[in-house]
């Protein structure tokens, strides 16, 4: 071994450090070059002077300086390389990589492909031909003999796959191509992770032509993963997995991301010294857990740190259906009170809003309910029975209670899990002879297996099933004296369950009891969360379903690739990971089954090394650190270089006064390239690429601008623009609003939508609008733009007797007849234009008389004075004749332009309040509406 870790790439050129010394005595017997003296006659006078004469050489130093120029000359072009690495594998006898590229690869795969280039080239460097594979690729890959360009090609090609290694057949397909390679050197680069049949299929490679194995393995102690999560009442229970030689105590955090990946929720997760399964829960509400699509560990990118989350562990949908009416004087016997009570906290309940049957299914079903409660229900409409029976053999749950109208009509029914016999069976009374029954233990195989037994619950009523050979497997509870209590029974891909009581406590008292909720929440839990599919025909037990987003090696969704495959699921089976089906999410859009890559019950082991046959060398996975020197001593010598020619120049004397100019133009000259290269680059001068209008965008966008149409008649666009002046300049005064220089638009051809008010004046002698014109208006009012149309006509309207419109009314009629009005009314007296700044009952401009039309208010059942309106409930149409501008309208100094008629001061101060609440309604929606409440409060206050 060398005594210092240096080696070289071309050692014979270190030959030449033996011509140093024929270079130091060629630099002695070398003089300097002569130095040039200009002609001053007295200066060489006095030099004639000289005492002595000697030979001049070159100086120590600089012979020194250019022995060492050569010599690192000489050691760069040998290609030093410090701290080499040493080969791994010599010999021509054939190599063998294998690699395990399965999902706990991903973090450290690099550092695998590292050492397998390496590997390569060691065998490349031998003529060694090359066996390469990994333990998670295709059965039918190519695994060689390669030579060693195109064993780089397969390992470049390789990828790492997010799922477990397969190393049975890994390593068998291994067997079988060197089954005539004697003497093969194999290098397994493991994950660390054992598998089932791990050691088994190592140990299977005795006596196959292996003479010896390098046996790469990294530590595990960083892995985590996400095997389980639970919906629970409280919260979404998450259980994670470490390796089990992991025995200190560590924190992980969990985060849950939505659909579209953004991060909604999180946790933190502490696994305590000695225990590889950490717990915890994340506390949201239903609604939010609703939301949760997947979840991962921060910091952790690899396909077992994210743990998908499909249908079945969200919050299921239940549909309540009655046959009675619930009286809401007596809840407690309303047939649905015990069941809403028990299934609120874990699901989200489903009422219709027709009580007819015939409507009321049909109405539920298309809301996609998991599970379908119907509480003593008899005889249903034939349409209705197909459509439920449809459903339950597509994968739906039918929970249905006994009672008096089901004891009755119980002939034939084809939605019971079994025959009932007609009425029902009294016990505990004076006329029966039997005592009222308790509830036997729960049957092991039973969906309420490992539930208690309830020790209070008796029953006094029940129906009863007709005696069967199947009726035992059916019966999921009974009583003690063998009666079933609850019976059940798969139909296609659905589930029928009949409660032989009914949901209320008069003929058992099992609704009030805690059992009741918990049966209930078991059956609704292992139930479909998204009910069944679509497309679902319920033929076959078994489902085919099409990959819709699987899992790539950083535990990121992606689109399938062309290797995935549908995902089969039989009946009674777990699907299985595997090339052919990833872990993701599998089905379609409205109904995805997550394949997880761990199952609840999933583990990590550190892999154990077997005993073998031929011998083992132990390896780890280094990183390259060897530090090639050539640079470096190319670097060194030019330094010196350019201190010798330095030095040149100094002993040739042209580095005085008159050479220093020269030199400094002469360095700067070297240096600019350097300065440019190392410089910012300067920013180029952006292109003019402004358009005609923007300025006047810029201009709008600023400040709050109120506009108005210009009609091209000057006298009319003049009172509007000074009408607005006088309304921003009130609004500056009264509020804190302090809008711009109101804008005169052309709706043809000007952007409306910087403006969240239009004043039109309607002008009958102007021409009609373009059909460009009324198309921007009706998309700007449709956008939540509002108009207001002035015909300013009050006072001719007023003295037409005949009831015949006005032609300003006309124009605005063939102004709206191309726009999308919504029906109008007068604004009520409890609008919030009433109270969005000032209360006011009336809307007077110039004129007063003319009502202020809006978009009429939707009523509703609760509470009809309530203004209801579509987005923000601003009306996208105000319709006045009051002539609002020409009372806002004020000269330079702040003076009225118009009387106001009647001529009366405060008609004007009661306009100007009219436009303040009409901007400031426009400005701030219908946040006020709720001061519809005021009365009440004031009532009950008063109380």
């Amino acid at each position: 071994m060398n005594a210092l870790p240096l080696a070289f790439g071309a050692p014979a050129i270190l030959a030449g450090l033996i011509v140093l010394p024929v270079i130091w005595w060629l630099l002695r017997v070398t003089p300097p070059r002569p130095v040039t003296e200009i002609f001053p006659p007295l200066k060489i006078l006095a030099q004639l002077l000289k005492k002595e004469e000697t030979p001049n050489k070159s100086p120590w130093w600089l012979t020194l300086l250019r022995l060492l120029l050569a010599a690192f000359v000489i050691l760069a072009l040998a290609e030093p390389v410090w701290n080499p690495r040493a080969e791994t594998l010599t010999g021509k006898d054939p190599v063998a990589i294998v690699l395990d590229n399965g999902w706990s690869s991903n973090e450290e795969w690099s550092a695998r492909k590292d050492t397998a280039e390496r590997l390569i080239s060691d065998a490349e460097n031998s003529g060694a031909l090359i066996y390469i594979l990994g333990t998670a690729e295709k059965a039918n890959t190519d695994i060689g003999p390669f030579d060693a360009n195109a064993a780089l090609e397969r390992l470049r090609a390789m990828a790492v796959r997010p799922i477990p290694v397969d190393r049975p057949a890994a390593f068998a397909r291994l067997k079988t191509a060197i089954a005539n390679a004697s003497g093969t050197r194999l290098a397994y680069l493991n994950d660390g992770v054992d598998t089932p049949q791990a050691a088994e299929a190592v140990k299977s490679l005795e006596g196959s032509g292996i003479a010896s194995i390098i046996w790469y393995q990294p530590s595990i102690t960083s892995l985590v993963a996400l095997r389980q999560a639970v919906n629970n009442a409280n919260g979404l229970t998450v259980r994670a997995v470490r390796p089990s030689n992991d025995r200190g105590q560590n924190g992980i955090t969990v985060g849950a991301f939505d659909e579209k990946g953004r991060r909604i929720a999180e946790t933190g997760l502490v696994f305590t010294a000695g225990e590889s399964i950490g717990e915890a829960v994340i506390n949201a509400p239903y609604e939010l857990r609703n939301d949760f699509h997947t979840l991962r560990i921060d910091g952790a990118a690899q396909a077992g740190a994210t743990y998908l989350i499909d249908d079945n562990n969200k919050r299921r949908r239940v549909a309540l259906l009655s046959g009675s009416d619930a009286d809401l004087s007596q809840p407690l016997l309303s047939p649905l009170y015990y069941i809403s009570r028990a299934l609120e906290p874990f699901a989200d309940l489903l009422r219709p809003r027709n009580p007819e049957l015939v409507r009321a299914v049909p109405e539920l079903l298309e809301q996609k309910p998991s599970v379908f409660i119907m509480a003593d229900i008899g005889k249903l409409p034939p349409e209705t029975e197909q459509t439920l029976s449809d459903w339950v053999n597509k994968g739906g749950t039918l929970i249905r209670f006994a009672g008096p109208r089901l004891a009755g009509n119980s002939d034939q029914d084809p939605l019971l899990p079994v025959t009932l016999r007609k009425g029902e069976r009294s016990l505990g009374g004076t006329l029966s002879w039997k005592e009222s029954q308790p509830v036997a233990a729960f049957p092991e195989n039973g969906p309420f297996a490992g539930l208690p037994t309830p020790q209070d619950v008796t029953v006094t009523r029940q129906v009863l099933a007709e005696p069967s050979s199947d009726l035992y497997d059916k019966s999921w509870a009974n009583l003690a004296d063998g009666t079933p209590l609850v019976t059940g029974e798969t139909r296609a891909r659905g589930q029928l369950v009949l409660f032989h009581v009914t949901p209320e406590a008069t003929w058992s008292n099992l609704p009030i009891s805690g059992s009741f909720v918990d049966m209930l929440h078991r059956l609704v839990s292992l139930s479909n969360a998204a009910g069944p599919l679509a497309n679902d025909n319920g033929a076959s037990g078994s489902r085919v379903l099409p990959p819709y987003l699987t899992l790539n090696a950083e535990g990121s969704l992606v689109p399938p690739n062309g290797d995935t495959r549908p995902l089969l699921i039989a009946t009674g089976a777990s699907p299985q990971v595997s090339f052919d089906n990833p872990p993701g999410f599998y089905g379609v859009e409205d109904a995805m089954t997550a394949l997880n890559l761990f199952k609840p019950d999933g583990e990590i082991k550190p892999l154990i090394r077997p005993d073998l046959a031929f011998p083992v060398t132990t390896a780890r996975y280094a990183v390259d650190e060897s530090l090639p020197l050539r640079g470096p001593l190319l670097a060194i010598a030019a330094l010196l270089l350019a201190l010798d020619a330095i030095a040149v120049l100094w002993l040739g004397g042209h580095l005085r006064r008159r050479y220093r100019t020269a030199a400094a133009a002469s360095l700067a000259i070297l240096l600019l390239p350097a300065i440019l290269a190392l410089g910012p680059t300067p920013a180029s001068a952006q292109q003019n690429d402004s358009k005609p209008g923007d300025q006047a965008i810029l201009e709008a966008v600023n400040a709050t601008h109120l506009a108005y149409v210009i009609t091209g008649d000057g006298a009319v666009d003049d009172v509007s623009k000074a009408g607005l002046l006088g309304l921003s300049k009130a609004l500056s005064d009264s509020t804190a609003l302090e809008p711009g220089e109101p804008i005169g638009v052309n709706p043809a051809t000007d952007e409306l939508a910087f403006y969240p008010l239009i004043y039109w004046p309607v002008d009958a002698a102007a021409k009609m609008p373009a059909p460009e014109a009324i198309a921007k208006i009706d998309a700007y009012m449709q956008q939540g733009g509002t108009v207001l149309f002035d015909t300013r006509d009050q006072d001719a309207a007023a003295i037409n007797f005949d009831n015949s419109t006005t032609p300003a009314n006309q124009r605005l009629r063939d102004i709206l007849a191309g726009l999308n009005i919504p029906p109008l009314e007068p604004v009520p007296s409890d609008h919030v234009l009433t109270k969005s700044f000032y209360i006011l009952q009336d809307f007077p401009g110039r004129y007063r008389g003319s009502p202020l039309w809006v978009q009429a208010s939707l009523s509703t059942e609760t509470r009809s004075d309530r203004p209801v309106r579509a987005g923000d409930g601003v009306t996208p149409i105000m319709i006045t004749g009051n002539d609002f501008a020409g009372a806002w309208a004020t000269n330079a100094e702040g003076s009225p332009l118009y009387p106001t008629i009647p001529n009366d001061p405060m008609q004007r101060v009661y306009a100007y309040r009219a436009g303040i609440n009409i901007v400031m309604y426009m400005l701030t929606g219908n946040y006020k509406s709720d001061q519809v409440h005021v009365p009440d409060l004031l009532q009950r206050l008063g109380n």
